[in-house]
């Protein structure tokens, strides 16, 4: 894979701006939630997969947190909602990442909504390799700060 991902960075000063590749899990984690709702960019397989596997997790242990003897599952159902609320925003920019590595278009998420082979199309696309051309959908780095508005000057000049 030709990219520009730097070499030697510590551990937790990865530039959010480039996919992290081989990210480790707890620094997958870190990164969906700093970037909550950043729908342009991209993001690596291991950061994909990282999630996936940390948000299963997470929601098998409220649903069995949540889940009494007696066969209620009110409490179950509102902490999965909880759950379901808090992540369904990042989930999506984070899929929508990942189709970016791939150099494929976010839009490709409405396949989500065609039961059983739009979903194993997303599979599919989520198993992929990175694709260097995906490298399109970043957004490039300001060297320098905008310049300043120019000054407003009123036409024709008065005198």
């Amino acid at each position: 894979m030709t990219s520009y991902q730097p070499r030697n960075v510590p551990p937790g000063s990865f530039p959010l701006e480039l996919p992290y590749y081989g990210a480790p899990p707890v620094e997958a984690v870190k990164r969906f939630w700093k970037k909550y709702a950043v729908f342009y960019g991209r993001a690596s397989r291991s950061e994909y997969w990282w999630w996936f596997l940390a948000s299963t997790i997470v929601s098998g242990v409220l649903n069995v947190a949540g889940s009494t003897g007696s066969g209620s599952t009110s409490t179950s159902t509102s902490l999965g909602g909880l759950w379901f609320l808090a992540t369904v925003v990042p989930s999506l920019a984070l899929a929508a990442r990942r189709l970016h590595d791939v150099n494929l278009s976010a839009w490709l998420l409405l396949l989500a909504l065609v039961p059983v082979l739009g979903w194993i199309a997303l599979l599919v696309f989520m198993i992929l390799p990175a694709n260097p051309q995906g490298q399109r959908f970043d957004r490039p780095v300001q060297a320098y700060p905008p310049s300043p508005p120019y000054p407003q000057h009123q036409y024709p000049p008065q005198a």
